[in-house]
Parts: C-alpha cells; structure tokens; sequence
C-alpha cells in the first residue's frame, strides 16, 4: 500500500491502525477455518498419547496453533510496517525507468535492496540503549496502535462500549469513502469561491485558481476549501525543474546515461526552480541543522548519562526493566553481523554495476547515515514526529558527485534510508517493549518484513510503471495515478546533482544550503535564552522545538500541492487534540484513538480495493463517467482553467 500510494495524486500514509484492522480480520480467518493444533493435541492425549506429539501435530501446531492473541497479532502487525522500509530502492529505481535511460540489472535489484533495507536496522540494535531504552523514549506514535490491539484482544464487543463504536465507525466510513475516493471526487475539495467564479477566463482565472484551488496537485493555496475524504493527508511536494521560459527542463538530454552533458547544459541552461520549492528546501536544510543542534545543546548530557547507565545494567523505564528480567536480550554482535553483511552487499553494487555512484561515495553516505541517525531517531522518540532529512543526503551528494543525479539518488537511498530505517525500527523495538514480545523474537520479525517488503514493493513498482507510464511522468496525471512524488524525487535529485551551478555562493539559490547554519544558529540562541530564562510566564521555553517550527514553517510549499485539505486537518486537530482533551478527557481517552483508527483503517481498506480494481495496479484504470461530481475536464473543485 505505501509503495502504490507513491503513484497516487495525494500520498497516504498507511497507518499502523490499518496493518492492525487487516491483520485482525485475517488472522482470526486463519485461526477459525484452518485446523488447530491445539485441538488436534488434545484429542491425542484424550486417547493416552504420552511421548512426543507427532509431527503431523506439530507441523498444524505451527500453522495454527489456537486462537489468535494479542502477541501473534502484534507481531504480523510489526512485520507488515517492516516491509515498508525497503520501499526507498524501489523509489529509486522508478526515477531511474521513468526520467533516464540507464538500465536496472537483477544484480543490482537484489543486492542494494537488501544493502539499502537492512543497514539502518542494524544501526537501530546499536542505539537501542539511548533511542528506546531511555524513560522519555516514548514513541507517541505507537499509542494508539498499542491501544487498538489491546482493545481488539482484551475486551468483547459486547461488554465495551468503546469497540462496538470503533466497528460502527470502521462500518460507517468504508460505506462513504467509496464517493470522495472514485464517485464522488468534488467531496475531496469544496470551495465556495471555485463554484462561484467556475465561468471566469484570462488572467482572472489564473488568480482566483492559484488563491481558491487545490484539488490537484499546484493547482493553489486551497484557500477556503472543506474537504470530506477522511484518506487525505499532506502529500508530497510536486515540483519540476524550470527552464528559464518556465516550460519544463529537459533533464532527460541533460543527463545522458545518468551523466551530466556539458554541452547539453550549455544549450538548454541552468534550470530554474519555482519559489516555494526553493524555500521549501531552504526550510528543510534549516530543520536538519536545528535539530542535531538541540539534540546536542538540549539532551547531550541526559543521552550520555543514559547511555552509561544502561551500560551499567540500570534503566528507568520500567518496560525496559520487565523485559530486562524476564527475556533474552538480543546481542549486539547480531546487529553488528546485519550490518556487515548490507555493508558488503552494497559494496559490490557500487563496484560492479552501473549506478554512477563511486566506492568512496558509498561509504561516505553510510558514514552520513550514521552520523545522522541516532539524532533523528532520538528527537523523534520524545516528540513523536521526526525532520526529514532526505535534503542533507542530496546536498551532500550534490557536492561530492556533481552532475550524476542517479548517483545522487542511491547516494540518498543509502544514507537516508540508514537514518528512516533506524528511526522506524527503533519505533517497533519499543512498540514490542510495551505489549512484551521477546527481543529475539522482535530481530527476526523486523528482519523478515525488511526483506520481504523490499521485494514485493519493487514487484508492485513495477506493474504501476509499465501500466502507466504517460501518466506518471506528467506530473499532475489524472484522479488515479500521478507522478507526483517520484517527480519531486526526481527534481531534488536533478538540483542537487547540479549543486554547484545552482547553489553556489552568488546564485539565485544560494541560501538554500546556508539553511544548515541558519538552523543551527536558531538553536543556539534558543539555548542561550533558555539559560537566562528558562521559563516565562509558567511555561518552560526549553520545551519549544525550534527542528519542528521551522520544519513546519516550509510544509506546505514543499510538501504540499495538494492543498484542499488542510484546513480540515486543523479544524480536525484543534477538536480532538484541544477541546475534547480538556473538555471531555473520558472521551477522548476511550474513543479519540478506536475511532481515528478505525477511519484510517476503512478508509485505506477501501482505497487499497480501487487500486486493484479500478485505479490501474491490477490492470487498466477504469475512470468514473464524467458527471457534475466527476468534473473530469477541468478541476475538480470547478475553479476556472485559464486559456
């Protein structure tokens, strides 16, 4: 699901509460209809059975041993969301099909997948001691999963309240989301002022279209608009390299063979970016520099005292002293051994096949990767949300492989993905902490989803690339299929790889790389003022997050086109998050999270069928006929198109 919604016009991020609905339904098929060992053990030893079990019991045990817990559920759940964590090669390799004629070998399929899934997780055992085991380590996000699976196991729909309203809600919006989502498109994004001014042209279209819009992607700053499609949530930034004329930059004739060509540079001319994708990317450079400055000047004492007191065998997170005492610990040398091996794996990619990227690159962006990772990893643990700090891996690779935007990409890939992998993995390691699965049991859970989603997310790839093709390399694409973010993907590759034409000191861009510093120093005198004053009417200024606000503050124009839904997702924030949390706590303690789970959960389910049936993954798109919902011919929202 996450690898197809890479493909889709609005990118959706498949929630934890989605794998565990699925993984609900089917697990408790599996349990019911398949024979169960403990059944068949039972009678064995009804009629005098002593010794061994046979191993015809022991083999249905294995399958389906009894009824389906709270444990077994959880740890489908965990290697379903690992899976996710090899779709970072499969990004790259569709940029590669799609925008340059540079072949993809088997070799070079398997191996980087493997290189590119499973280093980060070893860097994710290494830090354990500091990124999960820590007190303040609590990964917010992995409440309410943890909450739903509880709820599912622990209590019975007909003594709980809270779970005969979570399957009311799950029933109510799959019934619904089939409008927004393929009937009904309209619902996604109603604006009063498009419907008003639908018959306007010239230049006056073009402004109320750019103010009012935002049903497609840079269509607008969907300003007024009310969207009722509970799937949306901030997409991807879709953005191409300009030329000078504002018509788009030939990168294909630029970059031949995934190389530079001076002379196609010299005809065609520096490409140019739009603003709000250049500032977008100057605030996510200045996001990057201030987080690993407020890790530092914010927590640095209190991870290091941490670190040497795990050392020492103490923790003061109590999850962590149950498991201490009553499982085996996973060795380090395991995580040390997972490393090695992606390490060589990626190494003979680098040498002997054909992706632009130099030995020694590869290495440095492992070393960026590990450098990088703990700091992410730790911020996101306290706060619940991370900084993307894809940008750093480009401008890194921009400046030390100019001109081989390929190479660029598995450079990011790499180093990135060392750093996502280790953010991801370490929210699992904690998720097993809080619901007690064994560590070991966690390795080898984490490790098979890695490697089998890394397949099965460049299988999907490439049934979406070859079925669609035309419509993925126009970056706006129609209601089912968009190049939206690999066309995103594409441009920062392409920038970056032109890194010291575009942003060398001097240059239209310049600022964006200085976005580092600028974060940085933001920090810093954050840390100074806190010193002098450390909290100010009642509140503690050491507790604002200057990473976040300044992340946040270049969002929208980076990663998000697709405007029509934002002021949904305030609206929808400020009610549940503000007053039903100090108005109604009972509430939203028993049903802020079943419900919010069980939409995401019925909402994705129905999308996940549509992609199949009739959005193109499984075989041709089948478009909704055009009808006034359907509004197919212009924009959806019905503001005016200017000649």
């Amino acid at each position: 699901m996450s690898q197809i919604y890479e493909f889709k016009p609005t990118y959706v991020s498949i929630q934890g509460t989605f794998i565990v609905i699925i993984a609900y339904f089917l697990g408790n098929a599996w349990a019911r209809f398949l024979p169960r060992g403990d059944r068949f053990e039972a009678r064995w030893r009804s009629k005098g059975g002593q010794a061994e079990l046979p191993l015809w019991i022991k083999i249905v045990s294995f399958l389906n041993y009894g009824p389906w817990n709270l444990k077994e559920h959880a740890v489908c759940a965990i290697t379903a969301n690992s899976a996710s964590n090899g779709m970072a090669s499969a990004i790259v390799f569709a940029a590669q099909n799609l925008f340059y004629d540079l072949p993809i070998s088997t070799v070079t399929v398997i191996l980087s997948t493997l290189s590119i899934g499973l280093f980060g997780y070893g860097m994710a055992g290494i830090i354990r001691p500091i990124a999960v085991w820590h007190v303040e380590s609590v990964f917010w996000g992995t409440l309410p999963i943890v909450k739903v699976l509880q709820g599912l196991h622990w209590q019975e729909v007909k003594n709980s309240k809270p779970l005969r309203y979570f399957w009311y809600a799950f029933t109510g919006m799959f019934a619904f989301e089939w409008f927004p989502a393929y009937i009904w498109p309209w619902l996604n994004s109603v604006s009063i002022p498009c419907l008003a001014s639908m018959h306007a042209t010239g230049d006056t279209a073009a402004v109320l279209t750019t103010i009012f819009g935002g049903a497609l992607p840079n269509e607008g700053l969907g300003l007024f608009n009310v969207g009722f499609d509970w799937q949306y949530s901030l997409p991807f930034m879709s953005s191409r390299l300009l030329t000078a004329s504002g018509k788009t930059y030939p990168v294909s004739k630029v970059f031949n063979h995934g190389v530079l060509d001076q002379d196609a540079l010299a005809t065609h001319g520096i490409p140019r970016l739009t603003g709000t994708f250049a500032y977008g990317m100057f605030m996510a450079n200045a996001a990057i520099g201030a987080m690993i400055a407020h890790c530092i000047l914010f927590w640095g004492k209190d991870v290091l005292k941490a670190y040497k007191s795990t050392r020492q065998g103490h923790s003061d997170d109590r999850h962590h002293q149950y498991m201490a005492k009553h499982y085996k610990e996973t060795p380090s040398w395991w995580y040390g051994a997972v490393i090695v091996i992606s390490f060589i794996l990626g190494l003979v990619v680098s040498l002997k096949e054909d992706i632009t990227l130099p030995v020694w690159a590869y290495i440095v962006s492992l070393i960026l990767g590990i450098i990088i990772g703990p700091f992410s990893t730790i911020l996101y643990a306290r706060f619940g949300n991370g900084i993307a700090t894809n940008n750093l891996s480009k401008l890194v690779a921009g400046l030390l492989v100019p001109g081989r935007p390929v190479g660029n990409m598995y450079f990011a890939a790499w180093s990135h993905n060392v750093i996502n992998n280790t953010v991801n993995l370490c929210n699992d390691l904690k998720m097993g902490e809080y619901l007690k699965i064994p560590p070991r049991v966690m390795f080898i859970t984490q490790i098979y989803g890695t490697v089998l989603g890394a397949f099965v997310n460049y299988a999907v790839m490439i049934a979406i690339v070859t079925g669609n093709r035309e419509l993925l390399v126009d970056g706006n694409g129609d209601a089912s299929w968009s190049g939206a973010t690999i066309q995103a993907y594409n441009t920062n590759a392409a920038s970056w790889a032109l890194a010291k034409y575009l942003y060398k000191s001097g240059t239209t861009y310049s600022i964006v790389p200085i976005g580092l510093a600028i974060g940085a120093g933001c920090v810093v005198v954050h840390r100074v003022v806190v010193y002098f004053m450390p909290k100010s009417r009642g509140f503690s200024l050491s507790d604002f997050n200057f990473p976040q606000f300044i992340q946040y503050a270049g969002f929208i124009p980076y990663n998000s086109p697709q405007t029509c839904v934002i002021f949904n997702q305030v609206a929808a924030g400020f009610f549940v998050q503000y007053y039903l949390r100090n108005y109604h706590p009972r509430i939203f303690k028993d049903y802020s999270y079943l419900i919010a789970g069980a939409f995401d959960g019925a909402s994705l389910l129905v999308l996940f069928i549509l992609s199949f049936a009739v959005f193109g993954a499984g075989g041709p798109s089948v478009p909704f006929p055009a009808w006034w919902g359907n509004n197919i011919n212009g924009n959806y929202d019905f503001c005016p198109v200017s000649d």
